[in-house]
């Protein structure tokens, strides 16, 4: 029978500046918690410090370095000595291309067992490579940062060609900087790139890799252009918001459809577009979007600027808020900063405070108070949902026009199209052809009369 390895062990750690209170901390090492569980890590405790800042070279004070090491079975010291030898899962992580295997030290089914020390150090901030390697020395263990966790969930979680690619791009734009020579010789090559060193080699190896996956995505991204340009005329509602706030949850309970459902960030990381149910005629499409987070790589907010072209084109964007979590203000933040950053704030919006039934009465009239204009619901009220359904159509009506098409006897193939446009209030029939009184926006009737002109 095989044995399932243990689950890795990680301590976390997580430095308080000046500008942070107390409650941002907790809540930033909590979501840290959480990136480390949706990896399938357990966790074995946290070690936190007050600092000025997190530009010192271990981090960490001499004091608390030593707590972290005594957790972690290190020596608490960082000097000279030989490179920690590299455990499987950092010599995946550096690994040029790498496209499949199990993601770092993968594992199904606690196992802890008496006496084990954690293999990983968790940092909720962004590091120097020289501020991991000083801390992999004190600590004996793999040391990642915030951005490699969020990196490697993403890497996990991509399903689509589309996303893949963006997340490998981000990956090895987050490897290449951080790579460091293998103990294990680190000698010039001989023949052909004689004179580089293999850390060298390996550099101009993701290079050549980025260049190839830049191709790649621009030849994906153009079929995904073509088939948005195809839905450009259609009413379209963009769900956006923090990741975990439940808009997969509210996608499922608007479209009917079985859109994946985890209590995980970052269960969603490729877009899913259906048809608002029951359906309206025209139809009014329904996109999940990524979740956003603190500190999201930047390369990663770059590499998923097509992802995110689902909100920039659509006509009205839902943020999602979990209203439940205390730091819910500084989530929405988040969201809008990261939209601003592509544009999309110009699209108009509204905002969905989610999760209203883990709030209490005193909580709902305060959130009610501040925000008054938002929508308060829980996506698992079927009640609430058809509200939000009402308020999307209120929505999209207030810009329809009406008017008249005639559809000629010899045109009736266009009748689908017609429908598929515009709501048909009325059919008569003259020795023209079809004479239909029609509700839509104006840019799908302006369509739909250029089509019957063109045929």
């Amino acid at each position: 029978m095989e044995t399932k390895p243990p689950i890795p062990l990680a301590v976390l750690v997580g430095i308080q500046t000046p500008d942070v209170d107390d409650v941002a901390h907790e809540a930033s090492l909590e979501e840290l918690g959480r990136l480390v569980k949706t990896l399938g890590y357990e966790l074995a405790g946290s070690v936190s410090q007050k600092r000025e800042g997190t530009g010192a070279a271990s981090l960490l004070g001499s004091g608390k370095l030593a707590e972290l090491a005594a957790l972690t079975g290190g020596s608490g010291v960082v000097g000279p000595m030989a490179p920690t030898a590299k455990s499987k899962a950092r010599q995946r992580f550096e690994g040029v291309g790498a496209t499949s295997g199990p993601a770092m030290s993968d594992a199904a089914e606690p196992g802890a067992g008496p006496g084990r020390k954690p293999e990983f150090v968790i940092v909720d901030h962004e590091l120097s490579p020289s501020q991991i390697r000083n801390l992999e020395r004190a600590t004996g263990a793999q040391v990642l940062d915030r951005t490699g966790v969020i990196v490697e969930i993403f890497h996990r979680h991509a399903n689509t060609r589309e996303a893949k690619l963006q997340v490998e791009m981000a990956r090895l734009k987050y490897v290449a900087p951080r790579m460091r020579e293998s103990s294990a010789g680190g000698g010039r090559q001989q023949g052909p790139g004689a004179g580089e060193s293999t850390l060298d080699l390996d550099r101009r190896k993701i290079r050549d890799r980025l260049s190839e996956l830049k191709d790649q995505l621009a030849a994906v991204q153009r079929d995904s252009d073509q088939r948005r340009s195809a839905r450009r005329d259609q009413l379209r509602v963009a769900l956006v918001g923090y990741t975990n706030a439940g808009k997969s949850s509210l996608m499922r309970a608007l479209t009917g459809s079985q859109v994946l459902v985890e209590d995980k960030l970052f269960a969603t990381l490729d877009t899913t577009v259906r048809a608002l149910q029951p359906e309206t005629r025209p139809r009014v499409l329904v996109s999940d979007t990524v979740g956003f987070i603190k500190q999201l790589p930047h390369d990663l907010v770059a590499s998923f600027r097509s992802t995110l072209a689902e909100a920039l084109e659509a006509s009205l964007l839902l943020y999602v808020v979990d209203a439940s979590d205390p730091t819910y203000e500084a989530q929405l933040e988040v969201s809008r900063g990261v939209l601003r950053e592509i544009g999309a704030d110009a699209v108009p919006s509204r905002l969905v405070l989610n999760k209203m039934d883990r709030v209490d009465a005193a909580g709902r009239a305060a959130l009610m108070e501040k925000h008054p204009d938002a929508i308060l619901l829980s996506a698992h009220k079927p009640e609430d949902v058809s509200a939000l359904r009402d308020t999307i159509i209120a929505f999209f009506e207030a810009a329809m026009v009406e008017d008249v098409l005639v559809l000629p006897y010899a045109k009736q193939g266009l009748i689908g199209e017609v429908y598929e446009s515009a709501r048909v209030l009325s059919e008569e029939y003259d020795e023209t052809g079809r004479v239909m009184r029609v509700r839509g926006l104006p840019a799908a009737i302006t369509r739909l009369r250029r089509s019957l002109a063109a045929h």
